[in-house]
């Protein structure tokens, strides 16, 4: 469905690439293996963000290859890697799910200042790059300039908007927004919501509402809920994923600013310290800079030859 650019998909990794795959193929590449050194590769697994957990039981597994006498050259080691970090994910689990019944909700939370709105734009302009007709609904309306600044974005990008007043209620936008969706038939209604952490009850029970009015407008909405988190704030990410999907029925996550940070490996902890499957990936700043996270991309664009940044 999404735009799919492996060079994209490298480039916008290429910070993650540089500390943790350029330092793989250093202490790899025309090497013999040693104890020493799966230690070193658990070290730099850990420092990406893949996780304590996770480190240990990628790097057990080159252990017992190496002891049972399977494995012995740095490039078996780094081959074994990509494979096991493959096969954590599920098949089809990154994918986003559709109604069998136009149309699909799309729900985006997360706090201020993680890029939420411009992650919905890109979101839009992917879909709408696939051929499916999108409307959005601006239910961030308690943030100075969120509602204009979705506006903006809708303008430019050719998608009907359904908004209200600063400050109107999000839950009344957004039966309006189903209303609309429903009457035009559109494939896909994406709706903003106001940043709020989970210290915010009047903007988590406002949440509620907002689930409540679509549950009751539109069979089985919202069918995903989306939470964007910045991918450079590390282990902070895991933190945020955590506390939202007790309060909002999180499926997926968007992760943000990916081509900012070099610990991409936080893609690996989040699933596996959560099971919230990341499902789409910002590697830039234009609206075609959204990715559909592919598991084997992910981990070969990571873990493979470093390129240059664009």
């Amino acid at each position: 469905m999404f735009r799919r650019a492996w060079n994209a998909v490298r480039q916008g990794l290429a910070k993650t690439a540089e500390a943790l795959g350029g330092r793989l193929h250093s202490l790899l590449h025309g090497k013999r293996l040693d104890a020493a050194t799966l230690d070193d590769i658990e070290g730099l697994l850990i420092a990406a963000d893949v996780g304590v957990k996770a480190s240990r039981e990628i790097t057990d597994s080159l252990r017992r290859e190496f002891a049972a006498g399977r494995m012995e050259r740095g490039e078996d080691a780094l081959d074994h890697l990509k494979r096991v970090m493959q096969a954590r994910w599920g098949e089809g689990e990154t994918a986003l799910r559709f109604a069998e019944k136009a149309p699909t909700v799309i729900l985006v939370v997360g706090i201020n200042g993680v890029g939420k709105t411009t992650s919905v734009a890109k979101i839009a302009a992917s879909l709408r790059a696939s051929g499916k007709s999108v409307l959005l609904a601006a239910a961030d309306t308690f943030r100075a300039g969120a509602v204009q600044q979705l506006t903006i974005w809708s303008e430019r990008l050719g998608v009907d908007i359904v908004r209200g007043k600063d400050g109107a209620d999000p839950a009344a936008v957004v039966f309006d927004a189903a209303d609309a969706a429903l009457a035009r038939g559109v494939d896909v209604l994406l709706v903003d919501t106001a940043g709020r952490l989970h210290t915010q009850e009047h903007l988590m029970r406002q949440l509620a509402k907002v689930r409540s009015v679509l549950e009751r407008k539109i069979p089985g909405a919202p069918h995903e809920t989306l939470l964007v988190v910045d991918a450079t704030s590390g282990q902070n990410a895991i933190r945020q994923a955590e506390l939202f999907s007790k309060a909002a029925a999180v499926t997926g996550i968007f992760l943000a600013k990916l081509d900012g940070t070099a610990k991409g490996g936080v893609v690996v902890a989040i699933h596996d310290e959560l099971g919230i499957p990341v499902k789409l990936v910002g590697i830039g700043e234009t609206p075609q800079d959204v990715q559909p996270f592919d598991p084997a991309a992910f981990v070969e664009a990571m873990l493979g030859t470093p390129v240059a940044a664009a």
